[in-house]
């Protein structure tokens, strides 16, 4: 178990997810609505006019197109299906059991939300930056573990993370951190601090703008032996 000193440097609430819809994303949307040439669209006009095809369809239809593109990967037809009735009214990136699903449900309820003029749910997501002393050779491999239960420190027992994940907060592994800080980008180290520019759900992690300055003991995750049968 290690101590630190940690600093909330800023934070702020989101609606929208650094580097989400970039110019890829928007022209790929577009041939799947089968618009003729995308690419030959201003950049400055791409998402305008992805948003305005979308209204060409129901709701439900263009959520189906929306999430055919973002995570048709990774879940059936038919569930996708049922995920474009339920987006219309449920906060799919807090409530869907499948966490590493979350920043992608995020995205798309944002990008339909903009197209319909709020007929979709708000998304609200947090972006913060936060300092760490001590011990930074902590975060040398798979730092998510060791920051959430360093974050989850300087948030109140009622919060999620401590009421959902006691026994990983505690014990050896916390797989899901990874699915719960959405991004987590280092900004800047050295040998003894660390900063980084973190992204997740105001669900997740809103409680930490009530956070200034606080001491903090955390571990990292136990490496499995790979070489282990």
């Amino acid at each position: 178990m290690s101590q630190f000193k940690v600093k909330v440097l800023s934070f702020s609430q989101i609606q929208k997810l650094p580097g989400s819809w970039e110019k890829t994303d928007l022209i790929n949307l577009l041939n799947a609505m089968d618009y003729d040439n995308p690419a030959e669209i201003k950049d400055s006009e791409l998402k305008e006019m992805c948003m305005m095809s979308l209204t060409d369809f129901e709701p439900e239809e263009a959520a189906k197109i929306v999430l055919d593109y973002t995570i048709a990967d990774r879940l059936t037809d038919g569930q996708i299906q049922n995920l474009s009735h339920e987006i219309l009214t449920e906060k799919l990136w807090e409530e869907y059991p499948e966490l590493h699903l979350h920043p992608d449900l995020f995205r798309s309820t944002q990008l339909l939300y903009e197209a319909f003029n709020g007929k979709f749910p708000r998304a609200e997501a947090v972006r913060f930056s936060i300092e760490i002393e001590g011990d930074v050779t902590i975060f040398d491999k798979d730092p998510e573990a060791p920051i959430l239960r360093i974050l989850a420190a300087g948030m109140s027992d009622r919060s999620l993370v401590k009421r959902l994940f006691p026994d990983q907060l505690e014990g050896e592994r916390f797989e899901e951190a990874k699915d719960i800080l959405w991004q987590l980008n280092l900004v800047s180290r050295s040998k003894t601090a660390v900063t980084y520019d973190i992204v997740s759900s105001e669900y997740w992690l809103g409680d930490i703008k009530y956070a200034d300055s606080y001491e903090a003991e955390a571990h990292a995750d136990v490496v499995e032996d790979e070489d282990a049968d």
